[in-house]
């Protein structure tokens, strides 16, 4: 087999689909279209942007920013348990308010 051979990939929309972050497919596609979206840092407005393993995507779902890192490529829409192995979820990074303090006045 050939070292240089290309990484799989899937569609994002097929991705979030799968993962479960979408109910149907069209929602799916609506995600990735609305220009909210960001994979690796890189703000995607089409749903057939190929997702690779170790991708980090971020996007806002129901009022929550979510921060995913693609863990495997899924093969079906399988039940929720799952889908949740597709995926790690991370930790936004919090600013704290400028004028919040950690002493009492």
């Amino acid at each position: 087999m050939a070292s240089g051979s290309p990484e799989p990939t899937l569609r994002l929309d097929i991705f979030l689909w799968h993962a479960r972050l979408a109910k149907t497919r069209s929602a799916a596609q609506a995600i990735c279209e609305g220009g909210r979206l960001r994979l690796d840092g890189r703000r995607i407005e089409r749903a057939h942007c190929p997702v690779r393993v170790g991708m980090v995507m971020a996007f806002p779902l129901n009022g929550v920013v979510r921060i995913l890192r693609v863990e495997a490529l899924p093969t079906r829409r399988g039940p929720p348990a799952e889908a949740r192995t597709l995926y790690t979820p991370l930790e936004p990074t919090r600013s704290s308010p400028v004028d919040e303090s950690d002493s009492a006045a």
